[in-house]
């Protein structure tokens, strides 16, 4: 009688998943809705205009950004997320028997690391005028 399966308790086991699933596909509208109602309406003309500081906007709002701007947030974004990589390792970090194998894959990516700011700063990419 071991192979007999007792679906009850399978189809018990899901109810949780089957709540949360109801809570998340709700959540986004009716909080959604409860914005649209609750929050105050200006029709005001001072709301649509461009915010600057508080000062009257001058010029165009349609210029041309430089692109190492762009290359700037790029390189950013990657070096900020290889750092996250670094936090893993310093919790394994705290086991000895693994110190030697860690220590030798970090430096390994270190290196890495490395060798893309060094591309970075032979290419001038990091210098904003050129």
């Amino acid at each position: 009688m071991s192979g007999i399966i007792d679906v009850s308790n399978i189809i018990y086991s899901y109810i949780p998943v089957a709540i949360i699933l109801v809570v998340a596909l709700l959540m986004p509208p009716v909080t959604m809705l409860l914005v649209k109602q609750l929050s105050p309406r200006s029709k005001s003309p001072v709301k649509y205009e461009t915010y600057e500081a508080g000062s009257v906007p001058t010029g165009s709002a349609r210029i041309q950004f430089n692109v190492e701007y762009y290359l700037y947030a790029i390189a950013f974004v990657l070096f900020d997320i290889e750092v996250l990589f670094l936090y893993p390792w310093a919790t394994i970090f705290r086991e000895p028997s693994i110190t030697i194998v860690a220590t030798i894959e970090m430096l390994i990516f270190i290196f890495v690391v490395l060798f893309g700011y060094l591309y970075l700063i032979k290419k001038e990419a990091l210098k904003w005028q050129k």
